[in-house]
């Protein structure tokens, strides 16, 4: 057990930084590179540090299980699980979040015809930034689902 505990904790500390950071910079949207990535796939070294934490630490935490503040807790964020599971009704979110889902999987003619150009003309500003497009191509195609880049066509695209 004692060599669990040198790295068990540190561990969980350092996937809770990586896990904390990264989630709250997908929640606004500025993740970048390979910050979804990490969160999801790093996130696996965190259940491993509290999984080892617990372990090392099982006498005290079984305690908290005896404590009403303490099982109130743990029972509202099992009751939140629960309820996340729940498929969300249809046409639910942000509009502009609906937007552009619609627009990443539109074929990337029908997204210049919205900006007010010609395919020709819009293909031709693509290609000019280095983007190759195909008509029927989606936005999502074009960019491997990389909603920086989708951003940063749609701006080429719709600047006049």
């Amino acid at each position: 057990m004692k060599v669990i505990r040198k790295w068990a904790t540190p561990l969980t500390m350092g996937a809770f930084l990586l896990s904390a950071v990264t989630g709250i910079l997908m929640f606004f949207h500025w993740d970048s590179g390979y910050n979804k990535l990490a969160h999801e796939w790093l996130s696996w070294a965190m259940v491993a540090g509290v999984g080892a934490h617990v372990l090392v630490n099982f006498r005290a935490f079984k305690t908290y299980f005896r404590k009403p503040l303490a099982l109130g807790i743990v029972g509202v964020f099992a009751g939140v699980l629960a309820v996340s599971f729940v498929p969300a009704p249809q046409g639910s979110g942000s509009p502009v979040a609906m937007v552009m889902r619609t627009l990443n999987a539109a074929p990337i003619e029908t997204v210049i015809a919205l900006s007010g150009s010609d395919t020709a003309t819009g293909l031709q500003k693509l290609a000019s930034a280095g983007i190759e497009a195909t008509p029927g191509q989606s936005l999502a195609a074009l960019t491997g689902g990389d909603r920086n880049q989708q951003v940063s066509i749609l701006r080429l695209l719709m600047e006049e």
